[in-house]
């Protein structure tokens, strides 16, 4: 692969436009399998420098310069285990994710020139937003970013940044490292902000990874420095259980082989060894089924358990070096959401919390100072995951702490020949264009851009639910759907959001209600197939198909074991779909 120019598949680009859409997931299926999204060894290298430089370094140095007593950026001896250095890096993270810098940032999310949206459109009045309960809960409803709305994010940010940058408080009757810890009153303002902020937007709320980091604030807020630790370790754990038992199920194999494809440092004949047969057949092998299953789900659970248990060093040691090493793994494979930050800090936790402040120390989960924190907090850290999990359609799946395991509420997009540009008209910033535009922009090939819009619906085909949203399309669409342009919902919900992160809810039907109101669209302009998450306690899936001027225009459901046994390109047709309801269209 050239380190500066991107590979694309070995067909004519003008060839390519014009032929069927089943030949075209084909070709990029297949090209994926073997390449992954084919992008230049150079964007790699500017990921690694932006986590490195920018998140990491500057981090520390920021954390450890701003916090008198824990030692100089250089003496890492002197600081690895603070427990003030532990907060402030959360907190810095916490602020990179919201101003855009985290995860979902560059290509591999759909952001190609602006690499990220972020503060972009969250401090822009007039854009769109997406309230979680705006029936529900008063002063949220509407769907356009007030001036308020606005402010309170700015002042979201000024209030991670004052909390990083003051020193640590000391005045506890026991030592409390060096630094001390983050002054607790700091905590109030971004709590109070981040509820209200995603109260008034789940986009900025999940952008921020609230889910994660609300919970440490509120311990940074609530407890004693040695409650904190045990909290944090009982918080880590619960991220890390909760993301292996969503692993349990039929999806997550089919999530490792593009996954692994898209590693730019694995060989060929690796990345090929993960499909049962290729180029025939791309579902995935016994080596997929092994890294998903053992490597990844048995792994994450396991592990993090005998870390919150264990009261052996050698043992803890030797659990910290497995959950590191996964870590480091996940981010060299470059996801498509590009979580690099996240699994970095995480990495370092591990080492902080567990090495730092081992267990047999004081630091067990059983060590709380009172009785009841332990079952109060576990069942705060659990509740949405629970719920989550049985009734995905109500809580989704980053607060159900179900990261990457496959079982998404997903969305393919169609559009008439021209139809995208009536999406302008839901108020795009004028920094960011269509992704035609964006790609153009950027100094890619222009022969080559409707290969690199449609290579992420490559890349949804080979996840199960794919199939499922190509099949209810061909089924509703028939033969048009070969002459129709072809997004992600993901990336597609990025240009109007400012952020995706392969959660569907962001782009659901209240989202896509509100498009209809503000861009005009004509019947069958615009197309959409939604898909709903797998329950844990049903073998199907439930979608729908979305005119963008008729509103739902069919309901139903299809087995998963339909999407798995499918090839991604769907040779053998679509696959069985039980429709439940569908309007009358001759009345159209």
């Amino acid at each position: 692969m050239p380190f500066t120019q991107p590979v694309f598949p070995d067909v004519d680009p003008e060839e390519y436009a014009r032929l069927p859409m089943r030949e075209r997931m084909e070709i990029l299926t297949k090209f994926w399998a073997a390449n992954g999204y084919g992008s230049p060894y150079m964007l790699h290298i500017i990921y690694i420098a932006k986590f490195l430089f920018l998140s990491s370094l500057l981090g520390l140095l920021i954390v450890t310069s701003t916090s008198p007593g824990v030692g100089g950026f250089l003496h890492i001896s002197s600081w690895w285990n603070e427990p003030i250095v532990y907060q402030k890096l959360i907190l810095w993270v916490a602020l990179l994710e919201m101003i855009g810098l985290g995860g979902a940032w560059g290509p591999l999310t759909g952001h190609f020139k602006p690499f990220y949206g972020g503060a972009r459109y969250f401090m822009r009045p007039g854009l769109l937003r997406m309230a979680p309960w705006p029936d529900k809960v008063p002063f949220t409803g509407g769907t356009r970013r007030s001036v308020v709305d606005a402010v309170i994010y700015v002042l979201y940010l000024a209030s991670l940044a004052v909390a990083i940058a003051m020193p640590g408080v000391k005045d506890y009757p026991h030592p409390v490292g060096n630094g001390g810890v983050v002054n607790h009153y700091l905590m109030i303002a971004p709590i109070i902000l981040l509820i209200i902020l995603g109260l008034r937007d789940k986009v900025a709320f999940l952008c921020g990874r609230g889910e994660q980091y609300l919970p440490a604030m509120v311990f940074f807020l609530i407890l004693d420095p040695t409650d904190m630790i045990i909290a944090g370790k009982l918080l880590i754990v619960v991220v890390w259980c909760g993301a292996a038992f969503s692993k349990i199920g039929k999806h997550f194999e089919s999530v490792i082989p593009p996954m692994v494809s898209n590693t730019p440092w694995t060989p060929r004949a690796m990345k090929l060894s993960n499909y049962r047969a290729y180029p025939n057949d791309l579902k995935p092998s016994r080596l997929a089924w092994f890294m998903a299953h053992v490597m990844g789900t048995i792994l994450e659970f396991v592990i993090p358990v005998i870390l919150l248990l264990s009261t052996n060093w050698t043992v803890t040691i030797v659990s910290i070096v497995i959950i590191v090493a996964f870590h480091i793994f996940i981010t060299s494979t470059f996801p498509l959401a590009v979580p690099l930050e996240w699994n970095i800090l995480f990495g370092f936790i591990s080492v902080a919390l567990f090495a730092g402040h081992p267990n047999e120390d004081g630091f067990g989960i059983f060590d709380f100072s009172q009785p009841w924190m332990l079952p109060v907090f576990l069942v705060a850290l659990l509740i949405f995951p629970a719920i989550g999990n049985f009734r995905p359609d109500l809580i989704s799946f980053l607060p159900s702490l179900r990261q990457y395991a496959g079982n998404w509420a997903t969305a393919l997009w169609t559009f008439t020949p021209g139809a995208e540009e009536k999406l302008k008209r839901a108020g795009l910033p004028s920094s960011v264009g269509l992704h035609s535009e964006q790609i153009r922009a950027s100094g890619a090939p222009e022969e080559y851009i409707k290969i690199m819009v449609e290579m992420f619906v490559g890349w949804r085909s080979l996840h199960t639910q794919g199939r499922g949203l190509m099949s209810a399309l061909r089924d509703y669409l028939g033969d048009d759907l070969d002459y129709r342009e072809v997004w992600e919902g993901e990336t597609g919900a990025n240009l109007l959001l400012g952020w995706n992160f392969g959660d569907g809810h962001l782009h659901n039907l209240r989202f896509l209600e509100t498009l209809r109101e503000c861009c005009g669209f004509e019947p069958g302009e615009f197309v959409v197939a939604w898909a709903e998450s797998q329950p844990l306690h049903k073998p199907t899936q439930e979608w729908f198909v979305f005119d963008g001027a008729l509103g739902v225009v069919e309901r139903g459901t299809w087995n998963v074991n339909d999407c798995v046994a499918a090839q991604p390109w769907l040779p053998d047709g679509p696959i069985p779909l039980n429709v439940t309801w569908r309007a009358d269209r001759s009345a159209v």
